[in-house]
């Protein structure tokens, strides 16, 4: 059927040789670690974590990331075969067209605008609080949120926000920074990231001295537990199945996968990998890695610092500033430094979240499902910069007029499809192209594709009914498109009834 029509993995290994042409290889391992480690420490960490602890798993939000890491090992080993076996642009989307079709293909590209382009949006709404901390709270509550929130103040005046403008110029510095080049973009997120590393270490070792262990009993929310205060004054009640206990835990595990999406990044870059069958691997696992151990630790230390119920009125995006200045005598200075380097490693977490997301719509625009303009590289950067100018537009609505807790709920579920996807596609790919060869081999399969669908469609089912109603209605809008105009113009279509080449063929070349 022509709408599970597949694009050849012959097809897919001659692009990504094709080096005169297309995206400019700069990136070696360190790079790669460096981008992964820079998109995942980020909103994830500073700001859902406490918004996991606070309204759904209490101190157990530790446990929460365990269960997300490991939904994201079994996916990120998945992740590391594909991209060292088709070292192209494009990441889940790209190796869905290989295996399941061009509908399919359709179907995840369009969730990886979830999962990228609301990812940078979250962040940079996150990015928006953190620098009104560090000036004072001097930019007024309208002008850095947006107008579905609001707030009461000491004296009892209630603000509406209007637009959120801080958020709005992150956005713009760092397009502009892509368009530039990708090489001068991995340096700055290098640099951001050695930083946001050593604030994480910093805030753990300091934080680990002033762990109340009251905070940490119980571990797990109880049914019975006390209402929380919301800002607004009203209750925030736990009753509900997936407000405590390991229900709660459950649906703190989906909202704190937002904050493993990085390792994911990594593979839309493969086309601009100096080595991709070596590199990809390591930087995808490496990465991974290096921050679970982190989010694990720092999570434990957060939430034995304050108390979980302060997360839900106090704190929000600022949560870890709140608590040192609550709760950590005679560390102010941490706090605003802190916030500091938590604003550097917003910068990156877009940064990377812009750049994975201009290089889907890259590969999805060479095959025909987008307009042209999304495959415009730039005459002398080598850059989809029209792609970056209308993810600026995009993105920016977003950050402007969407709270910031919605925009991330989305992003989570936009990876999970796209992880659940990806597990799937290996076992297809190992019936249908078993001899291709595999730099890195995804090990006990089907057992592990299969636990990796398991576990993230587990924390999809855990992620609130509006979020997925929201997706649902994402993904209609999208099939819209493609019947409307992706199909109709795709170059794969176009080629159909061509005899193309085996992957096996091209080896042999």
């Amino acid at each position: 059927m022509s709408l599970f029509r597949k694009k050849t993995l012959a097809s897919l290994l001659a692009q990504a040789e094709d080096g005169e042409k297309g995206l400019k290889r700069t990136l070696n391992a360190g790079n790669l670690i460096a981008l992964g480690i820079g998109a995942i420490i980020g909103a994830g960490l500073f700001v859902r974590t406490a918004a996991a602890a606070g309204q759904h798993a209490g101190p157990a939000v530790t446990i929460s990331f365990i269960v997300a890491a490991i939904g994201c090992a079994f996916a990120g080993l998945c992740y590391a075969e594909f991209a060292s076996m088709i070292p192209i642009a494009g990441s889940a989307y790209t190796y869905a067209y290989a295996t399941m079709g061009e509908l399919i293909a359709w179907i995840i590209g369009w969730a990886l605008i979830l999962e990228y382009a609301l990812g940078a949006a979250t962040v940079s709404i996150s990015w928006s609080e953190y620098l009104n901390i560090l000036v004072g709270k001097t930019i007024p509550y309208e002008w850095c949120h947006s107008p579905f929130e609001s707030l009461q103040d000491a004296n009892g005046v209630m603000h509406h926000g209007i637009m959120n403008i801080p958020a709005l110029f992150i956005l713009l510095l760092l397009s502009v920074l892509l368009i530039k080049g990708t090489q001068e973009s991995a340096r700055v997120n290098m640099i951001i990231v050695i930083i946001k590393v050593a604030i994480v270490l910093v805030f753990i070792a300091i934080g680990w001295g002033f762990i109340n262990s009251a905070n940490h009993t119980p571990f797990f929310i109880p049914e019975d537990a006390k209402p929380a205060i919301l800002p607004d004054g009203s209750e925030y009640s736990y009753s509900n199945f997936f407000r405590h206990g390991w229900g709660g835990v459950l649906t703190g595990a989906g909202i704190v996968f937002f904050a493993f999406i990085g390792f994911d990044a990594v593979s839309t870059t493969a086309q601009e990998a100096k080595n991709p069958k070596k590199d990809m691997p390591v930087g995808i696992l490496g990465s991974l890695l290096i921050c679970t151990i982190l989010y694990i630790l720092f999570s434990y230390v957060l939430t034995g610092v304050a108390p979980y119920t302060d997360f839900v009125k106090s704190g929000k995006e600022a949560s870890v500033a709140y608590a040192i200045q609550t709760y950590m005598t005679n560390y102010g200075w941490l706090a605003k430094l802190v916030s500091f380097a938590i604003l550097l490693g917003f910068s990156s977490v877009i940064l990377v979240m812009l750049m994975g997301q201009s290089r889907v719509f890259y590969t999805m625009s060479t095959d025909g499902l987008l307009p042209k303009i999304f495959s415009d590289l730039h005459p002398k950067f080598r850059t989809p910069y029209k792609s970056n100018i209308v993810l600026f537009v995009f993105v920016g609505l977003f950050a402007a007029f969407v709270p910031v807790n919605v925009a991330g709920d989305l992003t989570s579920i936009g990876t999970l499809f796209a992880f659940v996807l990806v597990c799937l596609g290996i076992m297809i790919m190992r019936k249908t192209e078993p001899t291709i060869k595999r730099p890195f081999k995804t090990p006990l399969v089907p057992l592990v594709p299969i636990l990796g669908m398991v576990v993230c469609t587990a924390m999809i089912i855990g992620l609130p009914n509006e979020t997925l109603a929201s997706a649902l209605v994402w993904m209609i809008i999208g099939l819209v498109i493609y019947f409307g105009y992706s199909k109709k113009h795709s170059k794969v279509g176009a080629a159909v009834g061509e005899i193309l080449p085996s992957a096996s063929d091209f080896e042999k070349k």
